[in-house]
């Protein structure tokens, strides 16, 4: 396996108990972990559907790394996911101020796969 796909695979398994996390159980898992109250149907609604993104781009990196034509693309959506999910955070954290710990470590994360999709991008390889 090469670096490329495993570092697809690496993100897809990372970013699944996340989804599951934000919409298996939103009304339990977000007062849990972030004293949201998600117990209406439009959080609960709005939570899902963020997992099912999340789901859905996961089954594309799989994909990606396991389909060389895949690859490059799949890469591309890894890294505009990251970097856009890090500039919404850096944003509230200028609007909103600092979040839950577990919220500034995503953008941690983020910023670091982020970084290493767009490396990886640059030194892509086909094949």
């Amino acid at each position: 396996m090469n670096r490329e796909s495993a570092f697809l695979f690496l993100a897809a398994v990372g970013l699944i108990p996340i989804a599951l996390g934000y919409g298996l159980a939103p009304a339990e898992s977000m007062s849990m972990l972030f004293g949201i109250d998600a117990r209406g149907v439009n959080a609960s609604h709005i939570f899902r559907a963020v997992m099912g993104l999340y789901l859905a781009l996961v089954i594309f990196w799989i994909c990606g790394a396991l389909r060389v034509p895949l690859r490059l693309p799949a890469l591309w959506s890894l890294t505009v996911f990251m970097f856009g999910l890090a500039a919404g955070r850096a944003l509230s954290l200028l609007v909103d101020g600092m979040p839950h710990p577990l919220l500034f470590t995503y953008l941690l994360l983020e910023l670091g796969f982020g970084a290493a999709g767009a490396f990886l991008i640059r030194n892509h390889h086909s094949g």
